[in-house]
């Protein structure tokens, strides 16, 4: 017998010796490990374990209204070839980025008419439902569904679009096909938090509310937002996300009602942590200002994420409506428990419709590939000049592809 052998066949009696005496002493038999591996000690959160289990952060990704109107409607069909609508393509550049996040919320601002359509753009949308393929395709979790558009096909095109988000798995914020729908806290789970979407509206164009259903769509008032969020906390969740559909369009500046609320909203409190940990802006179509108001993160607007040619109230094709930012921020775990959830790093990647190339543009990284190309340059600069246009710099927000 070798050196070798005797050795192990010393180390295998002492394992069994050890399993015998373990069970003979009427505990529980565990698995027998060699002394000093690091299966050794007992796993995080075992019976027995003194080691609490890791915490861990997240990253989120939100980016702004999607908004396909007729031009971009027949790009999509030319992707499927014939065989209906295909998204996909148009968000090929920028699925890194979306899929690479542990939660990703969007905007989707229309509603979804019949299967095989009609289908139509601008002034009353009714988009083909594969959009939401898309969307899940590209790597979103859910879109927040409260705009100036939610009523454009009545109660029967919010139906449509939720029960499409439903056959995809997209999670949805701002409309609900029923009352108890409507009451429930879109809820997601992104590291180890709980995170909450809510979503509101300024308006719904001058549509009613179908009639016997109030809860449809949420309009934006301030008292709703900050029960609501703090009924998202007391259901558990961990950091409070409001996306606003507000502002005016066209204007760089975020506009007084825009400033007034989100001031409003980042200052409440209950027991002195605040209720809202986030504010997500659309609408505008062009790219807005990011913010840090009382220690919260406000995106004033995110521009548009897809849409067609765009044109504004002087009746001028302005590119700026093609122009947009994907936000991204990361969320650590509190310090203590009761205390919020803190944004360690606040990013934003300046992105582009190309309505040539048919498909969204993460715009630092087609840059890198293809450095001089003034029109992709301009959008970048423009971009980046609306979103720190109120000092984001300074508390930490940076460019990044």
């Amino acid at each position: 017998m070798t050196a070798r052998t005797r050795h192990a066949l010393a180390l295998l009696t002492a394992v069994v010796l050890s399993a015998v005496a373990g069970c003979s002493a009427g505990g529980d038999p565990a698995p027998a490990r060699l002394a000093g591996s690091p299966s050794a000690q007992a796993p995080s959160g075992a019976p027995g374990s003194t080691t609490a289990p890791a915490v861990k952060g997240f990253t989120l990704v939100a980016s702004g209204d999607v908004l396909p109107h007729e031009s971009v409607i027949r790009r999509a069909a030319s992707y499927a070839d014939g065989d209906g609508h295909d998204f996909r393509p148009m968000f090929s550049a920028v699925k890194p980025i979306v899929s690479g996040a542990d939660l990703a919320l969007c905007h989707m601002e229309t509603i979804y008419g019949p299967d095989g359509g009609p289908f139509t753009g601008y002034p009353a949308f009714q988009s083909p439902p594969e959009v939401a393929d898309g969307l899940k395709d590209a790597g979103y979790d859910g879109c927040s569904t409260a705009s100036n558009h939610t009523l454009d096909g009545g109660g029967a095109g919010l139906k449509r679009t939720l029960d499409r988000f439903d056959k995809v798995g997209l999670k949805h914020a701002g409309s609900a096909r029923t009352a108890a729908e409507a009451g429930t806290v879109t809820m997601y789970a992104a590291g180890s938090a709980k995170v909450a979407h809510l979503a509101y509206t300024y308006d719904t164009n001058g549509y009613p509310l179908p009639e016997g259903q109030p809860w449809a769509v949420n309009l934006m008032e301030q008292e709703k937002i900050i029960a609501d969020s703090r009924a998202a906390r007391k259901a558990g969740a961990d950091v409070v996300l409001v996306s606003l559909h507000w502002g005016t369009e066209w204007q760089t500046e975020p506009d007084e009602k825009q400033l007034a609320l989100g001031k409003a909203l980042t200052a409440s409190q209950t027991g002195g942590r605040p209720d809202v940990d986030m504010i997500l802006g659309t609408h505008a179509h062009i790219p807005q200002a990011y913010e840090k108001v009382n220690g919260t993160w406000i995106v004033y607007g995110m521009g548009d994420q897809v849409a067609g040619e765009m044109f504004n109230y002087t009746g001028a094709r302005d590119m700026r409506g093609n122009y947009g930012s994907i936000g991204r921020f990361t969320f650590a775990p509190p310090a203590a428990p009761g205390q919020r959830w803190q944004v360690t790093k606040a990013e934003f990647v300046p992105q582009m419709m190309d309505l040539r190339a048919g498909r969204v543009v993460n715009l630092p990284a087609a840059l890198a590939e293809s450095p001089g190309r003034e029109d992709y340059e301009d959008a970048r600069d423009e971009i980046t000049e609306a979103v720190l246009g109120r000092g984001a710099a300074k508390d930490g927000l940076t460019a990044t592809k």
